[in-house]
């Protein structure tokens, strides 16, 4: 089982055409969590890239999730699986995936947080701290929710929304330690430079 205690960049990717490489390219630049998350994808599109990053991820010790779907997670052989809080229930997700298995919930609001704390989560999400295109129609939650869930959490909380080499001191500042980021990796033509600045500023950061 993976501690992800100690894990501090975490990618969220869809389905893309250089999925194998760009996700190399991340992981060698200091990601070490890969979320596959592809709202308008089907489950076979799904299923065969996710076999194949469930290797790579592992050839490099890095969790592997998939976003939404327990049941194409425990296909594929996945170590976990993130839901938000209108998808599968943790308590499904931990009965199909199993106790050791990752189970990651999203979170928007206090009341969720306190709530999670009942559930058998392996991690939050908490955000996003910005609004962003990558959640549509949410407004951004500031950052002093993300300092409240890192208080309240008995789970490792990895924070959403505008995590960039600029936002993450300021991050850091209010308690965050884990940063999960979308465009600034999967919009970037060089993803391995942009992930090595990224996890550089955090280390330092954290330092």
């Amino acid at each position: 089982m993976f501690d992800l205690s100690t894990r501090r960049l975490y990618v969220c990717t869809p389905l893309r055409d250089d999925l194998l490489d760009f996700t190399r390219d991340v992981i060698e630049g200091g990601v070490d969590i890969v979320q596959l998350r592809d709202k308008d994808a089907d489950a076979r599109d799904i299923l065969a890239a996710a076999r194949n990053l469930v290797t790579l991820c592992h050839d490099h010790d890095v969790p592997f999730i998939l976003n939404d779907r327990p049941d194409l997670a425990l296909e594929v052989g996945a170590d976990g699986v993130h839901v938000g809080q209108d998808d599968a229930p943790v308590s499904l997700c931990r009965r199909l995936l199993g106790p050791e298995a990752i189970v990651g919930l999203s979170t928007h609001a206090e009341k969720e947080v306190r709530a999670a704390r009942q559930e058998n989560v392996t991690y939050l999400s908490a955000g996003p701290v910005n609004a962003t295109p990558t959640k549509p129609g949410r407004a951004g939650t500031g950052v002093e929710y993300a300092t409240y869930a890192q208080n309240i959490s008995t789970s490792p909380v990895f924070v959403t929304g505008g995590v960039t080499p600029e936002t993450v001191p300021l991050l850091a500042a209010a308690g965050v330690r884990h940063f999960v980021v979308v465009r600034y990796l999967t919009t970037s033509a060089h993803p391995r430079d942009a992930a090595f600045r990224l996890r550089e500023a955090i280390d330092s950061a954290l330092a």
